[in-house]
């Protein structure tokens, strides 16, 4: 595992367990949503996609997304590692909202100085509205993805629960 991509829909985990694999396998994290979202009213990077394929052109790495549109494949194709968070919904969905709920109490700042507000829980791109909808849809195109010919040979490890998650980080040649 040299370049790792940790996918899953937004609350599943992606961010911790990439966190957890920087540390015990010395990969470098690279946070997409920090490298998409580059100012106020959650501007994006004029070089995002630049960013990223310079950074997924290096031997070492791991990325906490599926990958925007834009940067998808590259990131795929580099890739020789995908860690799925296939959580059930009610799992996530749970970590979304007490995510979310937090960030709007606590107005913590996020991604380009961005903070999440009562305000955006009306909008339909809400993090837990677009979790809510976006759950099968996504899942469906990880499963397509990882028997894709064009991101072979690709090692696709898929926990199915936290519990499976965090069983598979104690292993010793789990994350290895």
């Amino acid at each position: 595992m040299r370049r790792v991509l940790v996918v899953g829909i937004s609350g599943a985990g992606k961010s911790t367990m990439a966190r957890a694999l920087e540390g015990r396998l010395g990969l470098p994290f690279h946070e997409l949503d920090a490298l998409h979202f580059s100012g106020p009213g959650w501007a994006v990077s004029p070089t995002f996609a630049e960013d990223t394929a310079r950074l997924a052109g290096t031997e070492r790495w791991v990325f906490d997304s599926l990958g925007y549109p834009n940067v998808r494949d590259l990131l795929w194709e580099r890739a020789d590692t995908v860690v799925w968070l296939d959580h059930p919904r009610h799992v996530v969905m749970r970590r979304v909202l007490l995510r979310s709920l937090h960030r709007s109490l606590t107005r913590e700042r996020l991604f380009g100085g961005n903070r999440e507000s009562w305000r955006e829980w009306l909008r339909a791109d809400h993090p837990a509205w677009w979790a809510w909808r976006q759950y099968g849809p996504r899942r469906a195109e990880i499963l397509r993805r990882s028997g894709d010919p064009r991101f072979a040979p690709l090692e696709l490890v898929r926990l199915r629960s936290p519990r499976a998650a965090e069983a598979w980080l104690r292993e010793p040649g789990g994350a290895a």
